[in-house]
């Protein structure tokens, strides 16, 4: 249960603000059919979300315990910081996003394609390997992640850019950071307790 409550709460904070959601605002205004572009957002990143976290769990496989713990915890720390750096949407991330490649995908598709390539690499997905090589389930983290995803991407798409008039983002993203650094002191110091430190 902890796995997927922390996944929940780190992923809806790091989304607000997040190209993703950036996205989100962006499909919702075009299109303006929210539960197609809901839909969307949920199948993209469950789909991304699951191969992201199959990718933690493995990688945890192949280190020993002791390398692993210090990966995470320089990785949670990583995070930390780019959580304060925003983020925003490359010419090529709007591509998908227009209205003659609607006519070709349709809105569903368009929206998982376009959400699916732009969560490639971004903060969600990185958090989401780094949670799955924590806690090693990969089941509770990938539900987790993809409850956090919606829970910041669902008004997206229905109240749009009026949502972030009245959200604190900076404030936000420093609560995610402070979490991903509070994350990464205590996996290094659980780290560090094998060394005798």
């Amino acid at each position: 249960m902890e796995a997927f409550l922390i996944s929940t709460g780190i992923v809806a904070l790091a989304e607000i603000g997040d190209k993703t959601q950036l996205l989100a605002f962006i499909l919702a205004a075009r299109f303006r059919k929210p539960f197609p572009i809901m839909l969307g957002i949920l199948v993209a990143t469950l789909f991304n979300h699951a191969v992201a976290a199959f990718l933690g769990s493995w990688m945890s496989s192949l280190l020993s315990p002791m390398v692993l713990r210090w990966a995470l915890g320089i990785s949670f720390l990583a995070m930390a910081v780019w959580m304060l750096i925003p983020d925003r949407l490359d010419k090529d991330e709007t591509k998908l996003a227009n209205p003659g490649v609607l006519g070709i995908f349709g809105i569903f598709n368009t929206t998982v394609l376009a959400f699916f390539l732009a969560e490639i690499g971004d903060k969600t997905q990185i958090a989401t390997v780094a949670l799955a090589a924590q806690y090693q389930a990969l089941l509770a983290v990938v539900a987790g992640t993809t409850l956090g995803m919606m829970i910041a991407n669902v008004p997206a798409v229905l109240l749009g850019n009026k949502i972030t008039r009245y959200l604190p983002v900076r404030l936000v993203h420093m609560i995610a950071a402070g979490i991903f650094a509070v994350l990464g002191i205590l996996t290094l110091i659980g780290a560090g307790a094998g060394w005798g430190f």
